[in-house]
């Protein structure tokens, strides 16, 4: 048996790679048709205009459900290893998918309401995909502390606590680049601003800006890749049953 046969492993690992490959997708197309410069553009510039939007999109929707779905596996699988007894890990539990489908619905709410149509409502879906994503993490990362050494290892532990440090080093990086960036083209519309030259007013701050919402759409992305090994565990789908 191969390792992908193995649980339900498969489901992150398709997880990860249909949101990767829609990144990549989206970018390539973006950058050839010339609508976004090569040079770290936001990932929502490179679903804003057509052709590309319209299958990054389709299949930002697509990795929306595959979240739903890996979400709701984890937390059936925590539900089925933790013993009853256990109120304050199945409080954490429930938690932890009500976040993790809110971050989820975000993710449809981004890949619908371009940045350069309505604005604040892409703004919404970003701040549930990532901002409440972050919390999911959190709540995951303290549930394995909870759960180790007796149901996984402590590795499992610190690595997910290294990507949710991550995470939120992102998240706050990307939040104070974008004030600065903000603040220092008052008059400008910065969210339908697709092209920038090297140099000009507020670009060093545009540069972190999008370096770090990229650092922060795969240290999310990641994070579910630690998934794998607990999927694994046959009894992960009987317990789904």
């Amino acid at each position: 048996m191969w390792w992908f046969q193995q649980g339900l492993c498969v489901l992150p690992v398709v997880l990860v790679s249909w949101t990767s490959a829609t990144f990549i997708f989206a970018y390539i197309a973006a950058v050839v048709q010339k609508h976004v410069d090569p040079l770290l553009p936001y990932i929502s510039d490179t679903g804003t205009v057509a052709p590309e939007r319209c299958v990054f999109g389709l299949m930002l929707d697509v990795s929306s459900f595959l979240g739903i779905a890996t979400i709701y596996v984890r937390y059936k699988q925590v539900q089925g290893l933790v013993d009853q007894e256990e109120s304050r890990l199945h409080r954490l539990n429930q938690a932890g998918l009500v976040l993790g489908w809110i971050s989820s619905f975000g993710m449809c709410v981004v890949a619908n309401f371009q940045k350069t149509t309505l604005f604040f409502m892409h703004l919404v879906g970003a701040i549930l995909t990532f901002g409440i994503g972050a919390l999911y993490i959190l709540v995951q990362t303290v549930l394995s502390y909870y759960m180790q050494p007796l149901i996984h290892g402590k590795n499992i532990f610190f690595v997910r606590l290294a990507v949710g440090v991550w995470t939120f080093i992102s998240i706050i990086s990307m939040f104070v680049s974008s004030v600065i960036m903000y603040s220092s083209l008052v008059g400008v519309d910065v969210e339908k601003k697709l092209h920038w030259i090297p140099g000009e007013t507020g670009y060093t701050a545009h540069i972190i800006s999008t370096l770090s919402e990229w650092n922060l759409a795969f240290s999310f992305v990641s994070f579910f890749l630690t998934y794998i090994q607990d999927f694994q565990v046959m009894s992960c789908a009987k317990s789904v049953m």
